[in-house]
């Protein structure tokens, strides 16, 4: 496991604590609380995925009961696909945490990781939560990384601070993911915390489109989790004049800041993807609408050909234009796209560009950043989203998840 090569800098008002509570195999942290001051407001996100956990079940019901006072993330269990006995001990772990805080167990949202369809060993939590309460700090977050992790290699953390109106801003946030990943949202979990002063109203809407530009537009393989959420909190400690409308220049200096930082925190995700040895973005360009946009780049994204071509670092462009080609657009002129790899076009005019050389191309694929270019010329929407290639080590790592 990779330590977090960044300086996790606090948030005024958010602690956290992580143990080893022995829910993974492999006696790695796998247990973190995070306390939040009284007066903080937290909004989420949550996947789509029909077979929700019971753990994003009963957060979402947290949530519209009270404003949380805590966090309880575990790993090494996902605590979906296990029915009302999930339920119950989601509810149950509530519990136990809000009987050590003294705080309602609606004030506690819960969150899961790690294999789907096996009962919470709850004797286990039981016992890690006092110890993981008794690590919490304010400086707590490199540990609280490693312990969210799966099968991530590498830990997750960025940390800045931003000037909001003149005024110093304190912003710093977690994620794991590795596998599993696509929207929406992708096998991961995110956490953000920021001492700003702002309303619910306006960090809903800052956390809504921050996600939507960032954790929504990365894939690896193309399945949604069950698990999958991202949370802000905004501790409202930072002196500072409030944040109260979406039209403000604050405002759209925070969200900007938030985007940012959560994008940061999407990329490292693909980065650290299953068995990935290439960082790919799948650029769209000149299309009528986000919606095309997003269907040609998802539709290359995802292709098992062009993923293993990416990782034989082949230039098999062949791939690429025929997964454009079944995205779905309606009424596409071929004649009028054109195809990049890097800065080198390889389609144009329907077919193979006559500039296109194998040696450019082939230049082009053995970087370990490589960019995909389709220039749709329909329109003025432009999107991007974010994979990997796809490896021997994916098929090993997620044939052996269980073992």
């Amino acid at each position: 496991m990779s330590q977090l090569t960044v300086e996790m800098h606090p948030v005024s008002g958010v602690y956290l604590g992580t143990c080893v509570a022995k829910i993974k195999k492999n006696g790695q942290p796998d247990l973190v609380i995070i306390e939040l001051a009284k007066g903080s407001i937290t909004v989420a996100t949550f996947t789509q995925n029909a077979f929700c956990a019971a753990p994003v079940i009963v957060a979402k019901q947290h949530l519209e009961q009270s404003a949380p006072r805590a966090l309880l993330i575990n790993s090494g269990n996902a605590n979906a696909g296990t029915g009302e006995q999930g339920i119950f001990d989601a509810q149950q772990a509530c519990v136990w945490v809000a009987e050590e805080l003294g705080c309602e167990p609606s004030e506690v949202l819960p969150f899961s990781t790690g294999v789907i369809g096996e009962d919470l060993p709850m004797a286990k939590l039981k016992q890690g939560i006092p110890e993981a309460l008794a690590n919490l700090s304010i400086t707590g977050w490199p540990q609280a990384c490693a312990g969210i992790m799966t099968t991530d290699l590498v830990a997750k953390g960025v940390s800045r601070e931003v000037m909001i109106d003149g005024h110093s801003v304190m912003i710093t946030g977690m994620s794991k993911g590795s596998g599993m990943i696509h929207p929406n949202m992708a096998t991961m979990l995110g956490f953000v915390a920021t001492d700003a002063k702002i309303t619910q109203g306006c960090l809903q809407q800052c956390l809504s489109d921050a996600v939507n530009a960032s954790f929504n537009r990365i894939t690896v393989d193309g399945d949604t989790s069950t698990n999958d959420a991202c949370t802000l909190t905004a501790t409202q400690q930072a002196d500072m004049p409030l944040i109260d409308s979406t039209h403000s220049q604050a405002y759209q200096d925070f969200a900007k800041a938030i985007t940012e930082m959560m994008t940061e925190l999407a990329q490292l995700i693909i980065r650290d993807g299953e068995g990935a040895t290439k960082f790919v973005s799948v650029v769209v360009e000149g299309g009528k609408n986000s919606e095309e946009c997003l269907k040609v780049a998802y539709a290359v994204a995802l292709s098992p050909l062009v993923k293993t071509a990416l990782f034989a670092s082949d230039p098999n462009w062949g791939r690429i234009l025929a997964a454009v080609g079944r995205a779905g657009v309606v009424d596409l002129d071929i004649n009028a796209i054109k195809l990049f790899l890097g800065d080198v076009c390889i389609v144009e005019n329907g077919g193979r560009a006559a500039s296109y050389t194998e040696v450019a191309g082939q230049a082009v694929m053995d970087q370990h950043d490589i960019t995909i270019t389709i220039q749709l010329n329909r329109g003025t929407a432009n999107e991007v989203v974010w994979t990997t290639d796809f490896s021997y080590d994916y098929v090993k790592i997620n044939a052996e998840y269980r073992s």
